[in-house]
């Protein structure tokens, strides 16, 4: 493991770790699901509750914005150039932030790789959990990929560590009466 050591031994290079693994996990998953399944197909994992997919999305979340997929790239890049020169004014100087950060600009990269991709054009989005219903309809979460998990366990730590932080600091100034 000592070989690791350099890439772990500064908050940038951590969080430059954490971002390239999301990135690579990402991108491979989406490999995977472009030789496995074609454009718009499905395959039942766990019937009445989980597929596999290949679905285009070329909006935001919960396909928010379709058909912006260059306006949706550009908002990318700018949110991910915004983190990367103010992330210390968040708590990125812990290890959960940096790990925070790094799922974050490893999601980011992921999902803009694939909106720049001349042969995709869209962001690839694969898992699917659902419940079948009485009537024979799903109600599904919206699919999503490796890369939108990243984001969003991502920014929830960075509120969970931000939160703790806040609540710390309070806790260590003294009653005003």
């Amino acid at each position: 493991m000592t070989f690791l050591a350099p890439l772990w031994n500064t908050p940038n290079r951590r969080i430059a770790t954490v971002g390239l693994v999301v990135y690579g996990l990402d991108q491979l998953t989406k490999w995977i699901v472009l030789g496995f399944l074609p454009l718009g197909h499905e395959r039942v994992v766990i019937e009445g509750f989980f597929k596999l997919v290949h679905w285009g999305n070329t909006g935001a979340a919960w396909s928010m914005f379709r058909g912006n997929n260059a306006t949706l790239a550009i908002v990318a890049l700018v949110a991910l150039l915004v983190l990367i020169f103010t992330r210390h004014h968040f708590e990125s100087k812990t290890l959960t932030g940096q790990i925070a950060f790094g799922l974050i600009f490893g999601g980011i990269l992921g999902n803009l790789t694939d909106r720049l991709m001349p042969s995709r054009q869209h962001v690839i989005d694969f898992i699917y959990f659902f419940i079948d219903r009485a009537d024979g309809r799903e109600l599904g979460f919206p699919a999503f990929n490796i890369a939108d998990s990243g984001i969003c366990v991502g920014v929830a730590l960075v509120f969970w560590v931000t939160w703790r932080s806040e609540s710390q600091r309070k806790a260590d100034q003294p009653a005003q009466t």
